[in-house]
């Protein structure tokens, strides 16, 4: 039924459905939507190997289909102690108006790049596709990941990523609209204000490379797959529809603002972690940023920022939170993962054959 199977082909799936992966959204979504004929995935940047083995196990004691587990690939920032030692200035008045102590510990999951040491858990759990985001590893971990049977995908943001990703050799591309929630994966620019929505960037990137095309950002119901799929793509990568999933886990701060959203309510921020990412506005966007340039290089803005966002979460507030989102929140339904999944797909369907 879909005039474009070379992901489904390829991936060996029922649906050009992909779940985004997100950090804090664990196992068990990406469970459900590959239990659903869709592509879960799992975000690892923020996760050790015992917690990605414990999360591949839960996957597969669910199903036996086709996933992603996702890395990001960055170069670590060198250590800036004037500017770290600048933000922390930044933010002592709120720490003040919180009764936090600035020179207590702060313990939080570390934004890690693709290693030697997460390479040897791919090779030993060998999921189906192994996805990067802001560009890819080096060749000799690529190599390792593709000699352990994975297909790779990546994110590109410019026709100019796409290409050059493509010449690497990677067997599908992600193209992420500005519209997208959560981290650009920006890798050959870093001109924030020249990024291009979705439905402009996803037929460049189809005339411009040959393997598969993924569409991502602003995607959030059965009429932005079918648009997508129209431009050209052979999926649609949904993220934010898929966080008002219970299986998603969501933070009931988080799932409050993204019930209430509108499509003025999002903007580009580097306050959370020193990179350009789409949430929904708040406190600390609108204080801060919401693009600041005292922020420290990703992703040494955010352990200053951990205490607030704690003390603001135990109070129930998103203020200090990073309520990624992109800008269709408002067209998202809540339901089962798997229910989505199908909705999602079905409906693509029947837009697209009362087309022809």
């Amino acid at each position: 039924m879909w005039s474009d199977r070379r992901f489904l082909d390829l991936v060996g799936l029922e649906h050009p459905i992909v779940q985004a992966p997100m950090v804090g959204a664990r196992g068990r979504l990406a469970a459900a939507v590959s239990a659903a004929g869709g592509l879960g995935s799992l975000a690892c940047a923020a996760l050790n190997a015992e917690q990605v083995r414990d999360e591949v196990s839960s996957i597969r004691e669910v199903t036996d289909r086709p996933f992603t587990l996702n890395f990001f690939c960055h170069v670590p920032a060198a250590a800036d102690p004037v500017r770290e030692a600048a933000w922390r200035e930044r933010l002592a008045p709120f720490y003040r108006e919180f009764d936090l102590d600035p020179a207590a510990p702060i313990a939080m999951a570390n934004r890690a790049p693709f290693d030697e040491a997460m390479c040897a858990v791919v090779e030993d759990l060998r999921p189906n596709v192994v996805s990067f985001h802001f560009g890819l590893p080096d060749d000799t971990l690529l190599s390792r990941v593709r000699a352990a049977g994975c297909l790779v995908f990546s994110s590109a943001t410019t026709m100019r990523e796409a290409r050059w990703l493509e010449t690497r050799g990677v067997d599908a591309i992600i193209a992420q609209g500005a519209d997208a929630g959560g981290h650009r994966g920006m890798f050959l620019t870093e001109a924030l204000e020249s990024q291009v929505g979705t439905f402009s960037l996803v037929p460049q990137v189809v005339d411009a490379v040959r393997v598969p095309v993924i569409a991502a950002g602003g995607i959030a119901d059965a009429r932005g797959v079918a648009a997508a799929l129209a431009l050209g793509a052979s999926a649609a990568q949904i993220g934010t529809a898929y966080l008002l999933c219970p299986e998603a886990g969501a933070a009931p701060a988080h799932l409050a603002a993204l019930r209430s959203a509108r499509d003025e309510d999002t903007a580009l921020t580097n306050v959370f972690t020193g990179r350009p990412a789409r949430g929904l506005l708040n406190r600390a966007m609108r204080e801060l940023g919401p693009v600041s340039p005292e922020a420290p290089a990703f992703p040494m803005a955010a352990p200053a920022l951990q205490p607030l966002r704690q003390r603001a979460e135990a109070e129930g507030s998103g203020d200090f939170s990073p309520l990624w989102s992109g800008q269709a929140a408002a067209l998202a339904r809540e339901m089962a993962a798997a229910d989505l999944t199908l909705r999602l797909a079905e409906g693509a369907r029947s837009i697209l054959r009362n087309r022809e």
